[in-house]
């Protein structure tokens, strides 16, 4: 009993420190599609040329980089808990995950389920305040008039300030449809791949498989729910609800001033992001855990 909980305890250890290198590697795209997808200028949706000029033109600290620091250390925090539920899970209900065997998909559904499902209390409150200061670039109010904040500290105590503990959790529904199914198909794409590559390319390096495998993972997951995750920025980028009342008005408005293409802004820039970001973190994680002794998914 005593070894399955140090074991438990490396699953969070690798997602904490996998999240952080990989949470680096993709910041700078993903606040530029935050950028495209919460901008506006006379109801019409700005380019992505215009998004990465906005932040282009702002040094790297305010532009590309901008609340960084704030997704950096919190990101471990939420991988910790993402792959740490999962493994733990997976473990409890005894499935082989050395991809030597053929997988239990439903056990994958449930532990890659309530992994998403127990992220979401540290992934939100992080998830607000990183959408709330990449929309304020470049140097100005947010869209829908509110402060601009200096970095996460101010803007944190600036929302629970005026919005109380609930402000830190606005869009949590949302970011729930978002982020338990793609917790499910990332899961379940990369234990199918990496189940399949062991077999079919048995001389290949696992690590580059552990990569390959993971970013190809993270790009299909996050286009299964791309359109709630464009929801989730316009959400919590109003912040002071002066835009949208909840999910369903965001919907509505949105759709009515852009149309359906509307719910894929940004799918290219975060497909390029999902690919480096799922990879390095999975391989990272994986790597980690062998490192740890733990026998996972090794060719």
């Amino acid at each position: 009993m005593e070894v399955e909980h140090v074991s438990s305890v490396y699953d969070y250890v690798s997602g904490a420190i996998a999240g952080s290198l990989g949470v680096v590697t993709g910041h700078p795209f993903d606040t530029v599609k935050v950028q495209l997808q919460i901008r506006q200028a006379n109801l019409e949706v700005v380019s992505l040329r215009e998004c990465y000029q906005a932040v282009k033109t702002q040094n790297l600290a305010r532009g590309f980089f901008r609340g960084l620091s704030w997704p950096m250390l919190s990101y471990g925090i939420i991988n910790s808990v993402f792959f740490g539920v999962y493994g733990s899970t997976m473990k409890l209900l005894n499935a082989d995950i050395s991809g030597k065997t053929p997988p239990d998909y439903t056990k994958i559904c449930l532990a890659g389920g309530l992994g998403g499902l127990c992220q979401l209390v540290p992934a939100v409150p992080i998830d607000v305040i990183k959408v709330v200061l990449q929309s304020q670039i470049p140097h100005r109010t947010t869209e829908s008039g509110g402060k601009y904040y200096k970095g996460p500290i101010e803007g944190t105590r600036d929302i629970l300030r005026s919005r109380g503990f609930l402000g830190m959790y606005r869009g949590l529904p949302t970011q729930a449809l978002r982020d338990v199914p793609a917790s499910i198909a990332y899961f379940l794409i990369y234990e199918f791949l990496i189940y399949h590559g062991v077999k079919s390319f048995p001389n290949t390096s696992s690590t580059l498989q552990n990569f390959v495998f993971g970013g190809v993972a993270g790009v299909v997951s996050w286009a299964l729910i791309m359109p709630f995750d464009v929801m989730k920025s316009r959400i919590q980028a109003d912040n002071d609800r002066k835009l949208y009342s909840g999910f369903l008005d965001c919907v509505v408005k949105s759709y009515k001033s852009n149309g359906i293409k509307i719910f894929y802004r940004g799918l290219s820039l975060t497909s390029l992001r999902a690919f480096p970001v799922n990879g390095i973190t999975l391989m990272s994680h994986i790597e980690l855990m062998k490192l740890f002794g733990e026998k996972k998914h090794q060719a």
